[in-house]
């Protein structure tokens, strides 16, 4: 039986724009299966939809918690839903 999807939400705060944030971000969520997208906010934040299995999920979380980013994250806020209509893809927007 296959996992549920979920929505990770996900708002990135530190150095992330301007440095391959996104695509990095982008690249891992492919790999990992996923759909959503990476967005540039005004205030300098990267908000991150991604949907898919939750431990898919988990995994991009994680990533972007970690060291290996591009640029400097300080901090993730996460929010978890359940997926109100199909995303195509993963886009940077």
């Amino acid at each position: 039986m296959s996992e549920p999807e979920v929505r990770l939400t996900a708002w990135v705060h530190g150095r992330v724009q301007g440095v391959g944030f996104r695509w990095w971000t982008r690249s891992k969520a492919l790999e990992l299966g996923l759909t959503g997208y990476a967005a540039n906010r005004p205030d300098g934040r990267v908000l991150v939809v991604a949907q898919g299995p939750r431990t898919a999920c988990e995994k991009l979380l994680a990533l972007l918690h970690s060291s290996a980013t591009p640029g400097h994250v300080t901090t993730v806020v996460a929010d978890w839903s359940h997926p109100p209509e199909p995303i195509s893809g993963f886009s940077e927007r």
